[in-house]
C-alpha cells in the first residue's frame, strides 16, 4: 500500500502544524515519523533534559495517534540510513516536512532530498517555525538586513500587508492516519535516562505585562516559552497573534528570534567566526581558571553567580541576567565569546544556535547590531537596579552577605578600563 510520511522535527505538536495538516489532507494514509538523530544527540549526556522533553512530547503525540488506531514510528540512528530502511520497508509516495534553517539541518535535508529523488519519492517542504523565512525580509538592494530596527519595521510592515501569514492551519484529518500501531521504545532502550531537570509548562498569561516585568529576575514574570518554541510544542503564529493584541514589546522579542535566524542563514560563518572581522584580533585572555569560576558561579559578583547557578541547576537563566553574565565573561574577564556560547549550548534547555550565537556576539560586541565594545554592563549597578531587594540573589546564592561568599575575582573599574584598552588594541578600525 502506498503511503505518505510526515517527519516530525522541530514541530512536536498537533495544533497548527503546517506540514502535518497538508500531509493529512493528501490522498494517501500518513505515517507519522520521528528520528532520534545520532549526529545531534550522540554529543549529549545520557540524562540530557532536552532529550527527556522531546521523549515526553512524543509520548503525548503518540497517545493522540493511538486514539485513531495509529502511532508514531520511532527510529534512532543516522537520518540518511533511516530513510534508506524506510524506503525498503514502505511504499512511499511523498514525504512532508516543516523547514529547518540551521546549517546542519539544511545539509541533512538536502542529502535526504537527493536520496528520495532517486527513489522517485517527492519531498514537500513548508514554512512553519517562523513567520518570515530566509530571504523574505530583504533591503531594497536585495541584501539581508544586519541591523535589527529596520529589519523589525520591514517585518511588521510585511505582516500588516499579509495578515494571512498568522492564520492557523485547520483541524487535522486524523481519519487519514496510517492504521497501524508500532512499539514505542522506552527511553533507556534509546540509550537515555530521565533527567531531573524539567522543561516548565509555558505561561501565556504573563505576556500582557511582559514589558513591565521582563527585567526583574526576582519576579517570576517570564513565559518559559523559549524551549517550547525551540522544539515546536507551540505555534509561532499563535504567539504572534497574542503579542499583536497584548504586548508589542513581547512581539519585538519574537522578531529578534527571526532576525538572528536569518542572520545565521545568510551568514553561516557566524557559527565559528565574528560577524565583524574587525574584531578578529582582539587579544582574549582566555584564563581557564577564571572561566571555571564563571561557569560555577563563583565570581564574587552576586548577580553573575546567581545566574550561572540558576543555569547549572535548572537549565534556565533569566534573560536580563544572560546579558549580564555574558558581558561579564567577554569584557570583565576578556574570555572569547565562543567559550561562553559553547557552555550555554550544553546547559540551556532552550538552546537554539541562531539566538545563542547572535546574543553572545551581541554581548561581546563582535556581532551584527551589537552593543559597542565600550558599553560594559556594571554587574553591581545591574543588581541594584533589577534585583533591589536581592530576592533573586538570595535564592541562588544562599551564602550572599555571609563570610564564606567569594571575593570579587576582578575589580569592576579595573576590568572596565582593561576591556576598553584591550578592545582598542585589537579592533581594526576602518
Amino acid at each position: 500500500m502506498k503511503i505518505n510520511i510526515f517527519w516530525f522535527r522541530r514541530d512536536l505538536r498537533l495544533e497548527d502544524n503546517t506540514a502535518l495538516y497538508n500531509a493529512l489532507n493528501s490522498d494517501l494514509p500518513v505515517l507519522p515519523l520521528f528520528i532520534f538523530d545520532d549526529n545531534i544527540i550522540d554529543e549529549l549526556p545520557q540524562n540530557d533534559a532536552r532529550i527527556s522533553f522531546i521523549y515526553q512530547s512524543l509520548l503525548a503525540l503518540n497517545s493522540e495517534f493511538k486514539k485513531s488506531d495509529s502511532s508514531l514510528y520511532i527510529i534512532k540512528g543516522d537520518p540518511l540510513e533511516a530513510w534508506k530502511k524506510l524506503a525498503e520497508s514502505f511504499s512511499i509516495d511523498s514525504v512532508y516536512i516543516n523547514k529547518d534553517y540551521e546549517p546542519y539541518a539544511i545539509q541533512r535535508d538536502s542529502m535526504i532530498e537527493s536520496f528520495l529523488k532517486k527513489q522517485n519519492i517527492r519531498l514537500f517542504r513548508f514554512r512553519d517555525q517562523v513567520i518570515f523565512e530566509e530571504k523574505d525580509i530583504m533591503k531594497q538592494d536585495g541584501n539581508p538586513y544586519t541591523v535589527y530596527t529596520p529589519y523589525s519595521k520591514k517585518w511588521f510592515q510585511n505582516l500588516t500587508e499579509s495578515p494571512g501569514l498568522i492564520k492557523a492551519s485547520n483541524v487535522l484529518n486524523f481519519s487519514n492516519l496510517y492504521k497501524r500501531t508500532f512499539n514505542f521504545p522506552p527511553l533507556n532502550q534509546l540509550g537515555y535516562i530521565e533527567s531531573s531537570k524539567k522543561v516548565r509548562d509555558y505561561n501565556l498569561s504573563v505576556i500582557k505585562d511582559y514589558d513591565k516585568l521582563r527585567d526583574y529576575p526576582g519576579i517570576d514574570g517570564t513565559s518559559y516559552l523559549s524551549p517550547h518554541l525551540r522544539f515546536g510544542t507551540v505555534s509561532i503564529r499563535k504567539l504572534v497573534k497574542i503579542a499583536l493584541e497584548e504586548n508589542h514589546v513581547f512581539l519585538s522579542e519574537l522578531i529578534w528570534r527571526e532576525f538572528f535566524m536569518q542572520i545565521l542563514f545568510n551568514f553561516p560563518r557566524v557559527v565559528t567566526n565574528n560577524f565583524k572581522p574587525a574584531y578578529d584580533d582582539v587579544p582574549w585572555r582566555n584564563d581557564e581558571k577564571e572561566f571555571e569560576k564563571w561557569c560555577q558561579g563563583e565570581t564574587g559578583y552576586p548577580i553573575v553567580d546567581a545566574g550561572m547557578r540558576q543555569l547549572n541547576e535548572t537549565g534556565y537563566m533569566h534573560n536580563r541576567v544572560r546579558m549580564v553574565t555574558a558581558g561579564f565573561l567577554c569584557k570583565h574577564l576578556l574570555i572569547d565569546w565562543r567559550w561562553g556560547e559553547a557552555m550555554f549550548a550544553q546547559k540551556l534547555l532552550d538552546y537554539e544556535l541562531s539566538s545563542n550565537n547572535g546574543n553572545w556576539q551581541w554581548a561581546a560586541g563582535t556581532g551584527c547590531d551589537a552593543a559597542p565594545y565600550f558599553r560594559i554592563f556594571n554587574p553591581l549597578s545591574q543588581q541594584l537596579k533589577y534585583d533591589p531587594h536581592n530576592e533573586y540573589i538570595k535564592k541562588w546564592v544562599p551564602e550572599f552577605e555571609k563570610p564564606g561568599y567569594s571575593k570579587m575575582m576582578v575589580d569592576n573599574d579595573f576590568a572596565r578600563k582593561r576591556a576598553i584598552v584591550t578592545y582598542k588594541e585589537g579592533i581594526k578600525f576602518d
